[in-house]
């Protein structure tokens, strides 16, 4: 879900071309959901091999990172930790809407509404240990560096770019912002073309740039202000948030009485489940690691091959072309900066 603040940040319209010789570290929790939701047959069945062992997760990382790195651009994967225990009522809320969305689906097809039924089918994903662990396995042939995080991985990923490891955070969800991220992209792992759900419309999607500072200069309030407003709207940590309080009219709140402390008082239905402190300690203190390392290989196409064509049924020629393409991509970048460092004085 994350923090809705669709609203409220000025997000600059990118193409992936202005990232070449970025940085970037990607949610991975939140691209595979992503690849799982949409990569599927138009029955809404995901891709799977012979085995019935799914395949459509491997199938996004391959040539949406392929992609990546032919237009120069380095990606990091952040993979989620164990969840803070306050977040487990989201967690419960999320197991409730795929079992109704698998319910739906399934009344969906009987009835041969198979367009109806790819929509509900897209919100069943559901990314299991086996997955995960296929993820990492093709990222390390890739050559693109992972990072186990011990908690939230927007926490980590957030982290990495304040230090500098990185130029930006990416992730669908705003909730990097909150986190302390200078920088977050978001559409980076599903740009293209896509159909709107249940309209035989098409609309493209690009990369966007939210940058924290101007967020908060428009805004007129700090960082623990972007917080506690999201505690008003609702967190992964308490999705309801406070009821009839949407963004402008939190942030409204927070600019006249400068704090949640002072805002709460004056709220007549303020029923907060968890502690809003606990959730303000997550966003500011949360748990991250410094142990990682960040190195970028050439990928192992004669493993990957071996991955996905010798045991998962991917197309050979398919997956050689478009290794072909971002290996051609790392040496161009690899090119681009020796040539660079060799004009630096």
């Amino acid at each position: 879900m994350g923090v809705d603040l669709k609203d409220l940040v000025t997000k600059k319209p990118i193409v992936l071309e202005n990232l070449s010789g970025k940085t970037i570290a990607i949610d991975a929790y939140n691209a595979l959901y992503q690849f799982l939701a949409i990569i599927r047959q138009p029955d809404g069945t995901l891709l799977m091999d012979r085995q019935g062992r799914i395949t459509s997760h491997l199938s996004g990382l391959l040539y949406r990172n392929s992609n990546l790195l032919e237009k120069g651009i380095k990606p990091v994967y952040v993979f989620d930790g164990e969840p803070p225990a306050i977040k487990e009522m989201e967690i419960k809320r999320r197991k409730k809407v795929k079992e109704e969305a698998s319910i739906k689906y399934e009344e969906a097809l009987k009835k041969g509404e198979l367009e109806t039924a790819r929509t509900y089918a897209q919100a069943t994903a559901q990314l299991k240990d086996t997955m995960v662990e296929d993820a990492k396995r093709l990222l390390t042939l890739l050559g693109i560096p992972w990072v186990q995080a011990p908690s939230e991985g927007e926490a980590q990923a957030a982290y990495m770019a304040v230090k500098g490891s990185v130029w930006a955070a990416s992730s669908q969800d705003y909730d990097a912002l909150l986190f302390g991220a200078p920088r977050l992209v978001r559409n980076v792992t599903i740009t293209g073309r896509r159909k709107l759900p249940r309209k035989p419309v098409f609309i493209e999607v690009v990369p966007e740039v939210v940058e924290l500072n101007q967020v908060l200069s428009e805004l007129g309030i700090t960082r623990e202000q972007l917080v506690e407003l999201g505690i008003l709207i609702g967190t992964d940590y308490d999705p309801d948030g406070v009821k009839g309080i949407g963004p402008k009219t939190a942030l409204k709140l927070l600019k006249e009485y400068k704090s949640l402390d002072k805002v709460i008082p004056q709220l007549k239905e303020a029923d907060f489940p968890v502690e809003p402190a606990k959730i303000k300690e997550i966003f500011l203190k949360p748990s991250i690691t410094n142990s990682y390392r960040l190195e970028w290989k050439t990928p192992d196409a004669d493993g990957i091959v071996r991955f996905l064509c010798g045991e998962r049924d991917f197309t050979e020629e398919r997956v050689r072309n478009a290794l072909e393409k971002a290996i051609a991509g790392i040496k161009e970048e690899k090119a681009k900066v020796s040539l660079e460092s060799f004009f630096q004085p």
